[in-house]
Parts: structure tokens; sequence; C-alpha cells
């Protein structure tokens, strides 16, 4: 069945490689997304990954692109730079312009998303654009750059600075707006003559427009969408074969960074002119129980030949293991059956099959995430002309509205985090490792479910959820027609809503973790009534035709019980609604949505539904940085002297202080305890994030992780530990306890633990004992007078001793630590180690107030990518090999080379402190 492994270290080892090589080597490993992985087919479909060899330019900000646009925009008359989070969408710009574009040529491409054959496209005489030179084979493009993908053109910087900048701090100051082109030459073998050849991108942000062979080919503007484009008619196979790939990122477009250019997979699949179709298998399961599972398997496929096909289809079922690979022989087949398919047409056809002793797909600790695969034969005169794999989850998935969410039968409270889809210093360009790492911080925490804010993620994040058995929940818009900054996708969603929102859930409905489907979040049509009710009736209704087994949701901060649009979707998602908005004292005065507590306002209008507090918290904090003085209540909103410094722009991290919006984690535990009918919720957020850096603009990253963007935990992730993890001995003290110059001044210490009593000692005297009592989740001695030393707190739980921890004042800054996540890697140009760097005095404490600038060396056959520290104001690129630490620490990511095994040696220096080296090998 599965192999075993001497040690955990080399399980997640072998785990790692699976998910490394099936991120990059699509045609030899098991194919989530339609590769074939057999050798009885090997030739019938192959899918080949396009990310290396690429040429990149970008128009400079003095440059006048080219006008190969996909449409006219309106012109930017808003250009705030602090637009509240809670603000009220606006009404589209009309736009009436005789320019040329090229919209009529790219709609196209969306055809076999729009299910009404009256609305499809029809593509215009011509190809615009055939004859710009960037387009063409003998175009010298040796001065671009070369870049591999996955590719974000921003990240490197530089930063803007100050009010008035090419990009504010809400899209995160980086140079991510602009118009670049990527090209690269395809090897189409003659062989590939007959074949249907196509081209796959899984992100391209966005307005993307595709030339092969000088000859117009399609695109897709939406830039979190995952879409192809048949390269079919344009190739030339046994010749060169150009690809050239257009990008146009807007100014003024999104509320958060990003990122831009191909910043996910690329990939080229050729298959015969019958096969199953994009996304061509739907696999849901029935009737589960421990005894036995009804495994339906929906196949559509297509016929590009032509004649019409009589074809056969046959699928096998094996268990999957954790190197993506199937176990042993099949646990059960779907028979062969018989399909007839005009040409030029689609069609589809349904089997089923019984499992007997099911190994069910569910979350942990609880359950184990089991998967299997569908392995789908196509024949046609007694050949197999495709195989197509599909890995899937067995699980029963039920929703109670006065429990929440069960899973196989089991309630799981939803303990989760809202991510956006940045990988904070390596910016939007996906990379697994690095994703990996984000989810393995979260479920540290205790955190088994993700919102996709806003956005379709990459879907090697989604088999990740999948094998590491995250709830998700995704999401398809951030706005709909009203707009929230001047050119967001709000200019092309009448026309592209629906192939958007069919695209994503025919991509991810076989994903076990996926267990709904949000069709927007906080969208201006909350505010329109009946209108706006009836665009989500229709993204509803498009959503239950492509996958009627989920529910779907959508995002609300304003719509209320009695308002039309609530009723529209299957769960009720709130946004802070929960908690009330603005309803406690400290909000008082304050402008914006206020709103009490509706937990129980929707309950009594929608007793049948489940109610999901979609976005809680959005408290905020800097990782290491506290403030004085300190709030006396339990949560407060922000304010320049109370939790925030204008000068420093860092927010205090005694982790009570929060947006205009929000609440601290303490008001929102106590909210969801009060109200055990909610299924759970979804923190904002689990990571910091780049853009949206509230309170402080000229900032560059966003405060609100209980991560920060180097991945340092901040105290708030302890204080979700110790709720998430209640069985987990835990206590946490904070601040710090090295303030030269506060002696005798009151210093407050918070814990917070998984106990249920602390007794806190100062220099080893008592300073009390403490209980929590009903509805509290932190211990608080707020008269502290500082004086150096040790603080030590003992946790106790049902009277008996459960943990313990102390924190000492540090001396002068006298050493390096290096610590790092992997220390042997893979020789792929893609795997990654996240070295951590500590500055220590000379007894090995932490020092937190030193910021030393350090400077990281690298020596064998990888590269240092980026340096962070956590600084949500620091502007210096993350390429950087040169950084100061923030509070004691910083980070640096080392990526390995491409094919070229070896050792590397990581040195980091600072003047007056001790260096640090430590060794990873590649192989």
């Amino acid at each position: 069945m599965y192999p075993e492994y001497s040690t955990e270290s080399e399980r997640k080892m072998v785990y790692r490689i699976a998910l490394l090589v099936s991120a990059v080597i699509g045609a030899t490993t098991v194919a989530p997304h339609g590769a074939n992985a057999s050798e009885a087919a090997a030739g019938v479909r192959t899918r080949e990954s396009i990310n290396f060899g690429w040429r990149f330019y970008k128009y400079g900000p003095d440059e006048t692109p080219d006008p190969l646009v996909y449409d006219a925009r309106p012109e930017i008359t808003d250009r705030r730079e602090t637009r509240p989070a809670d603000e009220r969408p606006t009404e589209a710009v009309q736009v009436r312009s005789d320019q040329a574009v090229l919209k009529p040529w790219i709609l196209p491409t969306a055809n076999a998303f729009i299910k009404d054959p009256a609305n499809h496209h029809a593509r215009p005489a011509g190809s615009p654009g055939s004859d710009f030179a960037f387009v063409q084979a003998g175009f010298d493009d040796t001065a671009w750059e070369s870049v591999d993908l996955p590719h974000d053109w921003a990240i490197a910087g530089p930063f803007s600075g100050g009010w008035g900048a090419a990009v504010s701090g809400g899209m995160g100051r980086l140079p991510s707006p602009g118009v670049a082109w990527y090209r690269r030459q395809l090897d189409i073998p003659e062989s590939s003559a007959g074949k249907s050849v196509f081209l796959e991108v899984d992100g391209a942000m966005s307005y993307a427009m595709v030339w092969l062979n000088g000859q117009l080919v399609g695109g897709w503007p939406f830039g979190y969408a995952s879409w192809q484009v048949d390269l079919t008619p344009y190739i030339r196979p046994g010749g060169v074969n150009q690809l050239a790939i257009r990008l146009d990122n807007p100014p003024e477009s999104s509320r958060w960074y990003p990122g831009g250019g191909l910043y996910r997979n690329v990939w080229l699949t050729t298959v015969s002119p019958i096969h199953i179709g994009q996304w061509g298998t739907c696999v849901t399961t029935r009737d589960v129980s421990p005894e036995s599972a009804v495994v339906e398997l929906r196949v559509e496929v297509a016929n590009r030949s032509s004649s019409a096909a009589e074809v056969t289809l046959s699928t096998d079922i094996y268990e999957l293991g954790q190197d993506d690979r199937p176990s042993g022989d099949p646990v059960a087949s779907i028979e062969p059956a018989p399909l007839s398919v005009d040409s030029g047409r689609t069609a589809s056809i349904r089997g089923a099959a019984k499992i007997s002793s099911p190994r069910l797909w569910g979350p942990p600790p609880t359950q184990e995430p089991h998967r299997y695969l569908a392995r789908t034969r196509l024949y046609a005169e007694g050949e197999v002309v495709d195989e197509y794999d599909t890995p899937f989850g067995i699980r029963d998935l039920r929703f109670d509205p006065n429990r929440g969410v069960l899973v196989n039968g089991e309630h799981i409270p939803i303990r989760g985090a809202n991510q956006h889809h940045d990988l904070g210093p390596l910016g939007a360009a996906f990379n697994v490792r690095a994703a990996e790492r984000q989810l393995e911080v979260l479920r540290e925490a205790g955190c088994n479910a993700i919102r996709m804010s806003h956005n379709p993620p990459a879907q090697e994040l989604l088999d990740l959820t999948d094998k590491m058995g995250f709830l998700v929940i995704d999401e398809t818009f951030d706005v709909w027609e009203r707009k929230k900054t001047p050119l967001d996708f709000h200019l092309i969603f009448p026309e592209w809503s629906e192939p958007d929102t069919r695209a994503l859930v025919r991509r991810d409905r076989n994903h076990p973790s996926v267990i709904a489907w949000s069709i927007g979040n906080e969208v201006g049509e909350q505010y329109t009534g009946e209108a706006g009710a009836a665009v989500a009736r229709r993204l509803h209704d498009i959503v239950k035709e492509e996958d009627p087994t989920r529910p779907t949701t959508t995002a609300m901060n304003f719509s209320k019980p009695d308002m039309p649009l609530p009723a529209e979707v299957d769960l009720i998602s709130l946004n802070y609604q929960g908690e009330g908005i603005r309803d406690a004292p400290a909000y008082r005065g304050l402008q914006g949505i206020r709103t009490p507590p509706l937990y129980p306002a929707f309950r009594e209008a929608f007793p049948d539904k489940v109610i999901v507090s979609s976005e809680n918290a959005a408290a905020v904090s800097t990782r290491g940085a506290y403030l004085f003085p300190v709030t006396k209540g339990v949560s407060a909103p922000v304010a320049d002297g109370a939790g925030g410094d204008p000068d420093t722009r860092q927010v205090s991290s005694y982790e009570l202080y929060t947006t205009p919006f929000g609440s601290s984690a303490d008001k929102v535990f106590r909210s969801l305890k009060e109200h055990p009918f909610v299924a759970g919720g979804f923190v904002w957020s689990g990571w910091d994030y780049l853009g949206e850096p509230t309170p402080y603009y000229l900032s560059r990253s966003s405060y609100f992780g209980i991560v920060d963007l180097a991945g340092f935990k901040k105290d708030r992730f302890y204080l979700y530990q110790s709720h998430w993890r209640p069985d987990l001995p835990l206590v946490h003290i904070l601040p710090h306890w090295t303030w030269p110059g506060r002696e005798g001044q009151v210093t407050p210490v918070h814990v917070f633990t998984s106990g249920d009593e602390v007794e806190l000692f100062l220099n080893g005297q008592s300073l009390g004992r403490q209980r929590k009592t009903p509805g509290q989740h932190r211990l608080r001695w707020d008269d502290v007078a500082y004086q150096p030393g040790t603080l030590r707190a003992t946790a106790y739980k049902d009277g008996r001793e459960w943990a313990s921890s102390e924190v000492q004042t540090a001396g002068a800054a006298a050493a390096l630590d290096a610590t790092v996540d992997r220390d042997q890697l893979l020789a792929d140009g893609r795997d990654l180690a996240f070295v951590s760097i500590r500055i220590a005095d000379s007894s090995g404490v932490t020092a937190p107030l030193a910021n030393h600038p350090l400077t990281f060396e690298l020596k064998g056959p990888g590269e240092i990518i980026a340096t962070a520290n956590g600084d949500p104001t620091n502007l210096t690129p993350f390429p950087s090999s040169t950084r100061s630490a923030f509070h004691g620490r910083c980070l640096a990511i080392v990526r390995t080379n491409r094919d070229e095994p070896g050792e590397l040696k990581l040195t980091v220096r600072a003047e007056a402190l001790r260096p640090v080296s430590l060794s990873l090998r590649s192989r």
C-alpha cells in the first residue's frame, strides 16, 4: 500500500519531493489537471511545463506602450491613497471611445464557458497585431531579460516611497502596473501534426493576449483565472513556433498587491483531436459510510476531428499515495461504456462504481486526508487515444444550521484564516514550498480552514490543502459591476463573470478540500437591493449548474437580514457583522458602517441556513513593537498615540488594537462561543500580505496577520494557538523584557495560555495567580513596574501544572544564530530553504531591540532570492542581500539551481557580532 520510512523527516522529504516534482513535471507524474501517468498511454496525452527559457520586456515609465489594447478604459479621477477598506463601492463609469481594441478577438476564448450558444462570440476576420515586431519570429529579443516562470515582474522593486508615489501603499508600492511582453519559442515536433495543441496558463496578471507565429490566438483578461487557448490552427510542426504574450496591468486596479506577469505555471498540452475536455471530469461521491461509498464520474469528450466518432471510456480507481502516485491494484472500476460525439462538438457520459471500506478524506487531527485517483481511458477504433487522471477524495459533507460543518458525521468547528495570494517577499509568483510553509505555520496555530480571499487560487495550493486536510472556501470575485478602485475587474465583469465562474468551478470541483463556493466579497451590489440580488442569483445558478453538491455564499459586510441579497445564497457569510461593527464604546464617533452584533438576527431570518464568520477580527500589530500606555479595554480602534506610532508607523503588539470596523481576537472568541450555531470563522488574516497597510499607508504591507510577512509569529499567533489547540500545553508572555530607560515604569504583562490559571513571577517574586473567567482569553497584570531580570509564567490546568515559560532581559547584542526549515533540497530551480536569523546576547538570549544591518553571502549551486524582516515600513528591495534585522530577527530565502546538485553554504555577518554559517545540500 504505502511505503514505510524510518523517520518522520524521511517521510516529509518524500512528500515534498512529490509536491515539487508534480508542480514542475506535469507529464510524468500523477496529473490533477489531466496529464497522463500511465506507460500504456505514453505519448497519447503530454503536458509539458514550459516555465523555463522566456524573454521578458516591460515598457518603462517614460515609454508609450504599443496600441494593442484589450479595451478602452475610463480616466482615473479618484487617486486617493487611503481608501477605507469598508468604503461603499460605486457605479461603473461609462466609456465611449473610437480607439481600436482587440476585445472582439479575445472574447471567443470564453465560448466554452458560456452556456447559451446564442451568447457565444464570433471572431472577426483578421489578426490584429500580426505586423507588430514583438510577435514575429525574426524579432531579436536577446536584449530582453531572461526569466523563468512563475515570474512576478514587480517584486524586485524598487518600492515607491512617500505620498503621491507612482504606486501607493494600497497596492504595495511596487511597480505592478504596466504593459509587458513575454516571448518563447516552442518545440512542437513533427509528430504533433494532426493533434490538438493547447497553451494552458494557470495565472497571468492581467489582460493576457496570445500570439503564435504572428497570429492572434486569444486571451483572457481576469488576472486570477486559469485558462487555455487552442494553438492548433497556428502551429508549424517541426518548425520554429514563436509564442508571444502581452500583459497589461492597470494602475489603481486593486485594493492589495496584485503582482504582475506570468505568475503561475504555464503548460503545453498535446492530445488527440478526440480527447477528454479541459477540466472535463467531475467526480462526486454519495452514500458514504465506513462500509462503502458510491463514486460517480461524469466525463466530457471533445471531438475536434473532421468526422463523428464512436468512442468508449473506462475508468479504474486507485488509492493515491502521498507521493502522488496510484498505489497497488484498482480498488474499483467503472465498466467501459460507448459514446457518440459529433464532429466539432462535445458530449458527456456518466458512470459509477462502488468502493468497499473506503478510506475517507477528512481534516486532521481527528481524521486523515486520504485521496483516490480516477484514471480514465478513452478508446477510438480499439486504440487508447487519451488518458486523464483525476485525484479526488471520498467524504460526506453536511451543513447543519444548528451546528455548522460536519465532515463524515463529525462536527468540525471552522478555525480558519483568510489568505491573500502573495507569498510575501516572493510576491505573487507561485512556489509550492513557500505556500506549503504558510500552511504549515497556520496548521501549527490550530488553523483547519482557508478562505481564498478574494480570488481563484493557484491550482497547486488546492493540491496542498487536499493533501494536508484543510477545509477551503473557494472565492471568485472581489467586485461585481460596482467598483472599489477605478480600474478593477468591474470593467470586465458583465462579459466575463459567467466564463470566469464556470472556469473556476470546473477547475476546482474535484478537490475534496473545497467545501463551498464564494461568489463575491463585500460587493457593491449589497447596496442595490433587488438589482444586486439578481446578480447574486445569476452567479449562484451558474455555480449550481456546474456543481450542485456544494453550497454557495457571498461575504457580506453591509447586507442585513431583511435585504434581498442574503436570500440568494446557501450559506450566510458575515464579515465583521457577527461581532458588530463600530458598536463597542471605544469605537463610538468613528465614521463608516455601524452594526450591532447580527448573528441572532440572521439566524432568526434564515433558520435553515448555516452562518459562517467569513472575516473577523481585522486586528493589527507589528511583531515585537509594544507601545504605551496600553488600553484597559478588550478591543480598541488603533489611532496615533493609542496603539499606533505615526513616526515609526508601527502598531502595538499587545494585540488589542483593530481597524475601525474590526474586533480583537478576544472579542471574536467570546462572540463565537456565545453563538454556538455559528459554524466558526476565518480570521483576517493568517499572514501579513503586500499592500493594504492599514493604518499607515506610507508603509508597503499589511499589519493584519497573526504571522508577519517574513513568517515570524506575532504574539497574536499564540493567542489563537491557545484557543484553537486547548490540549497543547502552552503559556506565552508578552512583551519582551528588555526595556532600558523604563526602570520603575508601569509595563503591563499579558499572558496567553491553554491552561485555566497562571502565576506570574518577576525575578522569583510572585505577582499573583489569576484564573480565567468565562469569556476571558488572556490574563493581564497591568500594573507591573519594569525591572530588569526574568519574567516567568507557570500555567495550571485542572489544578495541575500545565506549562511554563519565561522571558529574560537581554544584554548587549553579541552573536548571530541561524536555523533553517530544511537542509536537504532538490536541485530543480524551484526548491527553497527559509533561513531564520536571530540576534542574541552572549548568553543566547534574543536581543529584541537589535536592528543591526546584516549581510548574506551564499556559496554553491543556488542563490539568495529574497530577504525579509517583517517590518511593514521597510522599503529595501526584497532581492537585496543586505537587510537590517527587525526586533532581533531576519530571514533569507535560498533557492537551488536547476540540475546543479551540491553543497551550499550561507554566511551571515553584522558589524561587531559573531557571524554564523550553515550548510545546505541540493540533490
